[in-house]
Formats: C-alpha cells, sequence, structure tokens
C-alpha cells in the first residue's frame, strides 16, 4: 500500500479516497491500489486543493474542516486510519464529531 501511494504521488497525484474497499489483493499476493475516480493531479509538491472528497472515516481533519489547502499528506493520514484499522481490527474514527 505505501509503495503504491508513492507511486501515485512521485506522480503529483492525491488519491483522494483511500480506504480499504480501494485496497485489492491479487491472487498471487499482490497488493494492487484502485478506484481513482476521485483523484487529483497537481502541478507541484506545494500545491493543494480544497474540493472534498473522500470517504468520512478514512478524511483527514484539514480535508473535513476545509479550511485549508491539502495535498499529499490526506492521503497519508488516510493510510494511517487503514492501517490502524489492521491491526486494531477497529476504525480509527466512528464519526462522533470529535474531529470537527
Amino acid at each position: 500500500m505505501c509503495l503504491a501511494l508513492r507511486h501515485v504521488h512521485a506522480r503529483y497525484g492525491i488519491h483522494r479516497d483511500l480506504k480499504p474497499d480501494n485496497i485489492f489483493l491479487t491472487n498471487i499476493g499482490q497488493v494492487k491500489l484502485g478506484d481513482f475516480g476521485v483523484s487529483k493531479i497537481v502541478e507541484h509538491t506545494n500545491a493543494g486543493t480544497l474540493t472534498m472528497a473522500g470517504t468520512p472515516l478514512y478524511m483527514s481533519p484539514e480535508m473535513i474542516k476545509g479550511e485549508v489547502k491539502y495535498s499529499f499528506p490526506t492521503d497519508m493520514w488516510s493510510l494511517g486510519c487503514i492501517l490502524y484499522e489492521m491491526c486494531s481490527l477497529k476504525k480509527a474514527y466512528v464519526g462522533d464529531g470529535d474531529m470537527m
């Protein structure tokens, strides 16, 4: 998952909807990242965007609040939520409004 995200970010892409449903395991054990329907290409690493897109359980606070431009770190937040969920078998946030 980390290498797939690195590949996307190296090409100035932001996935914006990382979640377990968009991570696939092939029959030979390869991990694939999919569903780039709301992804965005930015012009450079300092560029950002304000458009809200993605799944709330895995959205970064800056994306949810819509107050500041977000960029590559928003995907890292989502990846962290997924890794937390894989290790603990619980969602990182259950949507009770703590982040807002």
